[in-house]
């Protein structure tokens, strides 16, 4: 299969070399020779290729691996993709207002957003469904799976699930509706002063939902916010210039974009009156970070608008944009670099100059361009946004990790919302050390294994060292290793109780209080909110920075 993938691309990317180098005169006959030879070796391959191939995907992988050869995000989207990229740009399809994970072979609903159909008719957090209509659910990959739990307006779904503490299987009946994702799942007051609004993702209108909510948390005594942007990829374009015009007078330049069709640069500035020029701002970023939000991190950072703390960015600073295809697919083409007003490039990866091997490198510390914010502070380019106050992330611990992704903490948390029928607030939530201690019981009782990652590193170490015949004189050393990190987990319940008793709080909040209470209860544990919180309350702290 891999020899077929290169054969298919590297026959497309002759092409794409050929027209990098040829003159415009001759880009045509170049086109048309390179799809002819194309065309042709497609229909030799598929003619007398020893195994039955198939067309379609033979064809998805050559246009997957030419594009992807130019940057991750010039991508073919399929006719059976439309809905689901619509649904990612607008943030609405037709559904019951549910998400779904899998664990293993188990499909279970992991949020259920309030108002909608879901919600309205008894879907729980927990539920394992079992069945879509009389389809099993084991019977479907999760695209099918997808497709069927989406549709049109109006058209009934029957969901059989298995719910906790019921000894028969459930029968759920619902209308499907217009459904749309919140991504402003949460806007409130940290404390009295000071408000926290957190955005996900930037789909359509995300930007007038920001500018209700900062409106909202003012009438309700916030005299500060707290922009959460981390981990948001990005988005739509004109939504984060709308979330810069909240801060923004009208008529400021926010972002320009440049690409190699001169015509077709645009500048993108403030249309509209803010909601408030002078209202203290802190910006939260992390690694994952993209795009979009890093427009707005970097823009009311040129601007000494804000304060942003947290991570680097991701450092994506290209521009896509749908261009239409025959049989109503489409494609989505890098076609520019966006330019914050300082007029730097955050970009990180030069896609345009891949080494030998086809690897891409960042741009070195050495050739990054400085610029001059509004009030003379130094910013670069080529580096994704650099917080005016870094907090590098604290990584969880692979007990964690194993934990949350293999479904455990998920399963605890069901049961111990099905033992409780109500629960504090959110903000007032945490585990008593009994209860931890419950949960640790119950889980040794459990299938759970994982593996750190010192322990794979150690077995790679003997392996090598067998290998290289070092392995009887390193042996007792490895053998003491293995001694104390045995000696080690012994204790790791409580050794990483506090990243596992977090994780356990907010699944278990978000039985009874959703997206909102999950938030709210990890305000205790959040050190970026805790800090930003802290600044916003030293009003000469946040002036400095600003050099106001």
């Amino acid at each position: 299969m891999k020899r077929k993938k290169w054969l298919v691309a590297a026959v497309v990317l002759m092409g794409l070399g050929a027209l990098a180098m040829t003159p415009p005169a001759e880009r045509y006959f170049e086109i048309a020779k390179n799809l002819e030879i194309f065309a042709s070796l497609f229909r030799e391959v598929n003619t007398l290729y020893v195994d039955e191939v198939s067309p379609q995907k033979m064809m998805r992988t050559g246009i997957d691996a030419m594009l992807n050869s130019l940057d991750p995000y010039t991508n073919y989207i399929s006719e059976d993709e439309i809905e689901d990229y619509r649904t990612q740009n607008t943030g609405q399809y037709g559904g019951i207002g549910a998400l779904t994970r899998q664990f293993g072979n188990r499909t279970v609903v992991t949020m259920v957003y309030e108002g909608f159909p879901a919600f309205k008719n008894g879907l729980r957090i927990g539920d394992e469904i079992l069945k879509l209509d009389e389809v099993e659910l084991a019977r479907l990959t999760p695209e099918e799976a997808n497709q069927l739990m989406r549709g049109q307006l109006g058209t009934t779904i029957k969901l059989t699930v298995k719910r906790w503490g019921e000894k028969n299987p459930l029968t759920l009946e619902f209308r499907r509706e217009k459904i749309k994702i919140n991504h402003v799942p949460y806007a409130g007051l940290v404390d009295g002063e000071v408000g926290y609004v957190q955005v996900t993702e930037f789909t359509q209108d995300v930007g007038r939902e920001v500018r209700q909510a900062i409106a909202s948390l003012k009438e309700k005594g916030a005299k500060s916010i707290v922009l959460d942007l981390r981990d948001n990829p990005g988005g739509l374009l004109m939504e984060a210039v709308n979330i810069c015009n909240i801060f923004l007078p009208k008529d400021k330049e926010v972002v320009t974009t440049k690409g190699k069709i001169a015509e077709r640069n645009v500048t993108y500035r403030t249309l509209n009156s803010p909601t408030d020029v002078d209202l203290p701002v802190v910006v939260l970023i992390n690694r994952g970070s993209a795009s979009a939000s890093e427009i707005v991190a970097g823009t009311l950072q040129d601007y000494d608008r804000a304060v942003i703390l947290g991570e680097r960015s991701f450092g994506k600073g290209l521009v896509q944009e749908p261009r239409p295809l025959s049989y109503n697919s489409q494609v989505k083409i890098t076609t520019a670099k966006y330019y914050t007003p300082t007029g730097r490039c955050i970009q990180v990866l030069d896609y345009a100059h891949r080494r030998e091997d086809g690897s891409v490198e960042s741009i070195p510390d050495s050739l990054k361009k400085e610029f001059k914010t509004a009030r003379g502070r130094s910013v670069y380019e080529g580096g994704g946004i650099d917080p005016d106050i870094k907090r590098p992330a604290k990584p969880l611990s692979s007990l964690a990790i194993a934990l949350y992704s293999q479904g455990w903490l998920f399963d605890y948390a069901t049961e111990y919302a099905a033992r409780h029928s109500t629960l504090v607030p959110a903000r007032q939530f945490a585990l008593t050390d009994a209860e931890y201690q419950d949960f640790v019981g119950w889980i040794k009782a459990k299938p759970f294994r994982h593996e750190p990652a010192i322990e794979a590193e150690l077995k790679a170490l003997e392996e090598e060292a067998k290998h290289e015949r070092y392995y009887e004189e390193l042996k007792p050393h490895v053998m003491d290793l293995r001694q104390k990190l045995a000696e080690s987990r012994k204790h790791e319940y409580t050794l990483f109780k506090d990243q596992i008793k977090e994780l356990l709080e907010r699944e278990i909040v978000s039985r009874y209080y959703f997206e909102a209470g999950v938030a709210e209860v990890g305000f205790q544990y959040d050190e970026d909110v805790k800090q930003a919180v802290q600044l916003l309350r030293t009003p000469t702290e946040y002036k400095k920075i600003l050099k106001l």
